[in-house]
């Protein structure tokens, strides 16, 4: 179990001698899912009432070509404390930081405003990284400044000493203002920059990949050691006693079951789950005309992710809880060899698979599927068995039933997440649409089908046949009781064309399931671009999702 008391007393949010206003800063690392790569455009304009602070320069406390790798240097005037807000730089928008604060601190309120007093606690978040970077460039031993590094990369550097200064700085400002700084949390949201190209991990750019099972030990310790190294630099800045907690996401890919591997054997670290159910970049308008890249998020995605952050961080360090996600415990093969039993730790239970919020995940073959609702089994050589259901049997419990029962002296391992939803058949035809845009015509109405995907704004179809292509759907149609997709061209993956004939699924951005747990937890803020899906207006749901995994064995 987890030190939960212990880390609440450390990081002084409960229980204070002194009256002092206080600061609680929640410092954040990685990639470009936190600068808020293409999160554009904002959805947090303004202050949002709830208290909590940025620097004037920005969350974004690391910037290219200012002082990058002097961040002493940067003037002193940038680091008045303002109300925490998103900002535009260039290609970055949103970050979770709204979202994170903003509900850890309507947690503590009861979502009263009215009750936060001038004396209240209030957060600080910073964060000094840069999107594409690796574990080891955002260290303390900045490799983005090897001379192995591509001279495309070399550039920057400086992200952890610029995280150190930026507490240096909240120290000093928090004095000028009669208050106490301590930083409450850390949150880190990176992994991708070190996938390598067959599905484990390398630890540099200039080495080989590792072996997958020697690839998660090294990004486990790897993240354990930073979390230990960046806790032990900023104590020493701040003058705390103890460890820093660390929360995280998990990442697509094999760093994010390394993630969890971190969490398991940390006290200090704590993975919240998943980001899969929220809406990606595709939706995001970076210009007029274009669209980011499905791997990062929208700006609603980036709040909504954030909340899922400070809703964590609060029944942690303020309730106590000792949090795991949503998460698989054990597998075990019916004894009629007909189904599997998975028994799971779920947060809030009790389960729910879920194919109204989320587009129902499947791939379907002759008698049943080779993926459903996210899960896939497969025999000892490799091969997929195809399933008929999975049905949750219990609060805690999933039954994935077979179309034929698994011969006798085979065995079997469970995995969970892929894009593929909706097979839509064949392409009927093709044709010009307005202004400048393709549509597909398919052979009959998949209204329905295609409702969850649309909620949430635009998605992929790929093609299952012929030359491999994929698109972004940003439009659908009925006409003469036949589905239509529109789409831009420009769009078209290596510029492949689709032709008639050619059968096609419909995608996610991301890998998924459907398996969800029951928490009830309001949100802070809501949906509030607009511009795609159908969900403006409504609060963000704060759901746990199943984590993404790979090979678990059955007893």
């Amino acid at each position: 179990m987890k030190h939960h008391f212990m880390l609440l007393a450390l990081v002084g949010l409960a229980g204070a001698a002194d009256t002092a206003p206080k600061i609680s800063g929640i410092w954040m690392m990685g990639q470009s899912l936190c600068d808020g790569s293409e999160s554009l455009p904002i959805v947090t304009n303004e202050d949002t009432g709830w208290r909590n602070l940025a620097f004037q320069r920005g969350v974004r406390t690391w910037l290219p070509k200012d002082n990058s790798a002097t961040p002493e240097l940067r003037p002193a005037e940038l680091f008045k404390l303002v109300p925490l807000r998103a900002q535009t730089n260039g290609g970055l928008g949103e970050t979770v930081a709204n979202g994170m604060a903003d509900h850890w601190q309507s947690a503590r309120f009861g979502n009263d405003k009215a009750r936060i007093t001038q004396s209240a606690p209030r957060f600080l978040v910073a964060y000094a990284g840069q999107g594409g970077r690796q574990i080891q460039e955002l260290s303390i031993a900045d490799l983005s400044t090897d001379p192995r590094t591509p001279e495309s990369r070399r550039h920057g550097g400086g992200y952890y000493r610029t995280s150190l200064d930026d507490a240096r700085r909240a120290m000093a400002q928090a004095k000028t203002m009669g208050a106490n700084f301590r930083i409450a949390a850390l949150y880190w949201m990176q992994g991708e920059g070190n996938g390598g190209p067959t599905g484990s991990l390398v630890p540099t750019r200039w080495d080989a990949e590792l072996t997958r099972p020697a690839g998660l030990a090294w990004y486990r310790d790897q993240l354990i050691a930073y979390r230990k190294q960046w806790s032990a630099d900023l104590c020493a800045i701040t003058e705390q006693g103890g460890e820093l907690p660390m929360f995280t996401y998990q990442t697509l890919g094999p760093a994010g079951e390394a993630q969890l591997m971190a969490a398991d054997a940390d006290q200090n670290i704590w993975l919240v789950g998943p980001h899969y159910a929220v809406p990606s970049a595709i939706n995001s308008r970076t210009k007029p005309d274009r669209h980011g890249d499905p791997i990062h998020l929208s700006a609603d995605g980036e709040r909504w992710w954030g909340e899922q952050v400070g809703k964590v961080m609060h029944r942690v360090l303020d309730r106590g809880e000792d949090w795991q996600p949503l998460r698989p415990r054990s597998a075990k093969l019916a004894t009629d060899r007909s189904s599997i039993l998975l028994d799971f730790t779920v947060p809030h239970p009790p389960l729910v698979l879920d194919t109204t919020f989320l587009a129902r995940q499947e791939i379907a073959t002759k008698d049943g599927f080779t993926s459903l609702c996210g899960f896939r089994v497969r025999d000892t050589t490799g091969a997929l068995l195809t399933l008929t259901t999975v049905e949750v049997s219990a609060p805690a419990q999933v039954r994935l039933r077979f179309a034929r029962p698994l011969p006798a002296g085979q065995t079997c391992s469970v995995s969970y997440g892929h894009p593929f939803a909706q097979a839509l058949g064949p392409i009927a035809s093709l044709r010009s649409g307005p202004d400048h845009t393709a549509e597909l015509l398919l052979k009959s109405s998949f209204t329905a089908q295609l409702k969850p995907l649309l909620a949430e704004g635009a998605f992929f179809v790929t093609s299952l046949s012929g030359l491999t292509t994929r698109v972004a759907i940003r439009g659908t149609s009925e006409e003469n009781g036949v589905t239509v997709l529109r789409y831009d061209p420009r769009e078209l993956r290596d510029n492949i064309s689709f032709t008639a004939g050619q059968e096609i699924v419909t995608q996610r951005s991301f890998s998924y399931g459907n398996l969800r747990d029951s928490d009830p937890a309001p949100s802070t803020h809501t949906f509030a671009d607009p511009a795609y899906g159908t969900r403006t207006g409504q609060p963000y749901p704060l759901w746990n999702w199943c984590v993404l995994f790979s090979d678990l064995s059955t007893d």
